[in-house]
Protein backbone atom coordinates (compact mmCIF):
# COMPACT_ATOMS: atom_id res chain seq x y z
CA UNK A 1 0.00 0.00 0.00
CA UNK A 2 2.75 2.20 0.73
CA UNK A 3 4.40 1.86 -2.38
CA UNK A 4 1.12 2.50 -4.30
CA UNK A 5 0.59 5.58 -2.31
CA UNK A 6 4.02 6.89 -3.16
CA UNK A 7 3.17 6.04 -6.93
CA UNK A 8 0.42 8.15 -6.51
CA UNK A 9 2.12 11.17 -5.72
CA UNK A 10 5.11 10.73 -8.44
CA UNK A 11 2.09 10.50 -10.55
CA UNK A 12 0.21 14.11 -9.84
CA UNK A 13 3.85 15.31 -9.78
CA UNK A 14 4.42 14.70 -12.96
CA UNK A 15 0.97 16.06 -14.36
CA UNK A 16 1.24 18.92 -12.36
CA UNK A 17 5.00 19.96 -13.50
CA UNK A 18 3.63 19.28 -17.45
CA UNK A 19 1.00 21.35 -16.50
CA UNK A 20 2.98 24.02 -15.20
CA UNK A 21 6.02 23.46 -18.04
CA UNK A 22 3.03 24.05 -20.78
CA UNK A 23 1.25 27.30 -18.88
CA UNK A 24 5.02 28.81 -18.87
CA UNK A 25 5.91 27.99 -22.46
CA UNK A 26 2.99 29.59 -23.63
CA UNK A 27 2.93 32.56 -21.34
CA UNK A 28 4.62 35.01 -23.62
CA UNK A 29 1.57 34.80 -26.06
CA UNK A 30 -0.96 36.59 -24.88
CA UNK A 31 -3.64 34.92 -26.71
CA UNK A 32 -3.00 30.85 -25.56
CA UNK A 33 -5.72 31.40 -22.84
CA UNK A 34 -8.07 32.37 -24.95
CA UNK A 35 -7.76 28.99 -26.97
CA UNK A 36 -8.48 27.19 -23.94
CA UNK A 37 -11.62 24.95 -22.88
CA UNK A 38 -12.02 24.13 -19.45
CA UNK A 39 -15.13 21.57 -18.84
CA UNK A 40 -14.80 17.69 -17.77
CA UNK A 41 -17.77 15.51 -16.27
CA UNK A 42 -19.40 14.64 -12.73
CA UNK A 43 -21.28 11.79 -12.13
CA UNK A 44 -23.15 10.19 -9.52
CA UNK A 45 -25.24 6.52 -9.16
CA UNK A 46 -27.10 4.86 -6.89
CA UNK A 47 -28.77 1.32 -7.00
CA UNK A 48 -30.37 -0.35 -4.07
CA UNK A 49 -27.05 -1.02 -2.40
CA UNK A 50 -24.45 0.80 -4.52
CA UNK A 51 -22.79 4.09 -4.82
CA UNK A 52 -20.46 5.17 -7.70
CA UNK A 53 -19.35 8.46 -8.12
CA UNK A 54 -16.78 9.96 -10.25
CA UNK A 55 -15.07 13.60 -11.04
CA UNK A 56 -13.45 14.45 -13.47
CA UNK A 57 -12.17 18.06 -14.41
CA UNK A 58 -10.14 18.67 -17.89
CA UNK A 59 -9.24 21.30 -20.10
CA UNK A 60 -8.36 21.21 -24.02
CA UNK A 61 -6.51 23.96 -26.27
CA UNK A 62 -8.83 24.40 -29.49
CA UNK A 63 -5.43 24.62 -32.40
CA UNK A 64 -8.45 25.74 -34.36
CA UNK A 65 -11.91 25.34 -35.40
CA UNK A 66 -11.27 21.42 -36.00
CA UNK A 67 -8.61 20.22 -33.99
CA UNK A 68 -8.26 20.46 -29.82
CA UNK A 69 -5.58 18.16 -27.57
CA UNK A 70 -5.14 18.63 -23.96
CA UNK A 71 -5.63 16.38 -20.52
CA UNK A 72 -7.84 15.54 -17.78
CA UNK A 73 -7.43 14.51 -14.28
CA UNK A 74 -10.09 12.18 -12.94
CA UNK A 75 -11.17 10.79 -9.25
CA UNK A 76 -14.09 7.68 -9.14
CA UNK A 77 -15.04 5.97 -5.71
CA UNK A 78 -17.91 2.86 -5.59
CA UNK A 79 -19.10 1.51 -2.77
CA UNK A 80 -21.43 -1.59 -2.70
CA UNK A 81 -22.37 -4.38 -0.31
CA UNK A 82 -19.23 -6.74 -0.76
CA UNK A 83 -17.33 -4.25 -2.98
CA UNK A 84 -15.20 -0.96 -2.77
CA UNK A 85 -13.05 0.57 -4.79
CA UNK A 86 -11.20 3.64 -5.60
CA UNK A 87 -9.15 5.10 -8.80
CA UNK A 88 -7.68 7.78 -9.87
CA UNK A 89 -5.34 8.86 -12.72
CA UNK A 90 -4.83 11.37 -15.56
CA UNK A 91 -5.68 11.37 -20.00
CA UNK A 92 -4.55 12.70 -22.90
CA UNK A 93 -7.38 13.82 -24.98
CA UNK A 94 -7.52 14.59 -28.66
CA UNK A 95 -10.65 16.27 -30.20
CA UNK A 96 -11.66 16.43 -33.92
CA UNK A 97 -14.77 18.00 -35.41
CA UNK A 98 -14.68 17.34 -39.13
CA UNK A 99 -17.99 19.71 -39.34
CA UNK A 100 -19.28 21.29 -36.34
CA UNK A 101 -22.33 18.79 -35.40
CA UNK A 102 -20.13 15.74 -35.31
CA UNK A 103 -16.52 15.60 -32.33
CA UNK A 104 -14.47 12.78 -32.98
CA UNK A 105 -11.98 11.66 -30.14
CA UNK A 106 -8.98 9.71 -28.59
CA UNK A 107 -8.51 9.45 -25.14
CA UNK A 108 -5.16 7.67 -23.21
CA UNK A 109 -6.53 7.41 -19.77
CA UNK A 110 -3.99 6.00 -17.19
CA UNK A 111 -5.94 5.40 -13.67
CA UNK A 112 -4.65 3.85 -10.65
CA UNK A 113 -6.86 1.28 -8.83
CA UNK A 114 -7.58 0.41 -5.28
CA UNK A 115 -10.18 -2.18 -4.82
CA UNK A 116 -11.05 -4.69 -2.07
CA UNK A 117 -13.92 -7.42 -2.32
CA UNK A 118 -15.17 -9.96 -0.44
CA UNK A 119 -15.73 -13.51 -2.01
CA UNK A 120 -16.62 -16.41 0.13
CA UNK A 121 -15.96 -14.97 3.09
CA UNK A 122 -12.38 -13.86 2.13
CA UNK A 123 -11.42 -10.27 1.70
CA UNK A 124 -9.52 -9.62 -1.17
CA UNK A 125 -7.50 -6.61 -1.83
CA UNK A 126 -5.88 -5.49 -5.67
CA UNK A 127 -3.91 -2.18 -6.46
CA UNK A 128 -2.33 -1.85 -9.67
CA UNK A 129 -2.32 0.89 -12.83
CA UNK A 130 -4.72 0.13 -15.28
CA UNK A 131 -4.58 1.78 -19.40
CA UNK A 132 -7.68 2.66 -21.12
CA UNK A 133 -7.46 4.01 -24.66
CA UNK A 134 -10.99 5.21 -26.16
CA UNK A 135 -11.83 5.76 -29.72
CA UNK A 136 -14.84 7.56 -29.44
CA UNK A 137 -17.78 9.73 -31.91
CA UNK A 138 -20.62 12.10 -30.80
CA UNK A 139 -23.12 14.53 -31.76
CA UNK A 140 -21.99 18.11 -30.70
CA UNK A 141 -24.39 20.96 -30.29
CA UNK A 142 -22.52 24.64 -29.32
CA UNK A 143 -20.36 23.11 -25.92
CA UNK A 144 -21.74 19.92 -25.61
CA UNK A 145 -21.09 17.10 -26.77
CA UNK A 146 -22.69 13.34 -26.31
CA UNK A 147 -22.09 10.00 -28.01
CA UNK A 148 -20.11 6.71 -27.77
CA UNK A 149 -16.52 6.15 -26.88
CA UNK A 150 -15.19 2.29 -27.28
CA UNK A 151 -11.97 1.00 -25.10
CA UNK A 152 -9.61 -0.59 -27.31
CA UNK A 153 -7.91 -1.98 -24.23
CA UNK A 154 -10.28 -3.29 -22.38
CA UNK A 155 -9.23 -6.00 -19.87
CA UNK A 156 -12.52 -7.85 -18.33
CA UNK A 157 -10.90 -8.33 -15.09
CA UNK A 158 -8.81 -5.02 -14.89
CA UNK A 159 -10.75 -2.48 -16.35
CA UNK A 160 -12.97 -0.45 -13.65
CA UNK A 161 -15.75 0.08 -16.79
CA UNK A 162 -18.45 -2.83 -16.84
CA UNK A 163 -18.04 -2.39 -20.71
CA UNK A 164 -15.71 -1.71 -23.34
CA UNK A 165 -18.41 0.41 -24.78
CA UNK A 166 -19.10 3.86 -22.43
CA UNK A 167 -21.73 6.74 -23.83
CA UNK A 168 -20.64 9.87 -22.48
CA UNK A 169 -21.62 13.70 -22.29
CA UNK A 170 -18.34 16.08 -22.79
CA UNK A 171 -18.68 19.63 -21.67
CA UNK A 172 -16.29 22.15 -22.62
CA UNK A 173 -16.76 26.16 -21.86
Amino acid sequence: MKVFLIQKIRFLILVTSIFFSLQNGYSQDDNFWSHVRIGGNIGIGFTNDTFNGIIAPSAVYDFNNQFSTGFGLNFGYTNSRNFTATNYGASLITLYNPFPSLQLSAEFEQMGVSRSFEIEGQDINDDYWYPALFIGAGYRIGFVSVGLRYDVLYDDNKSIYASAYAPFIRVFF
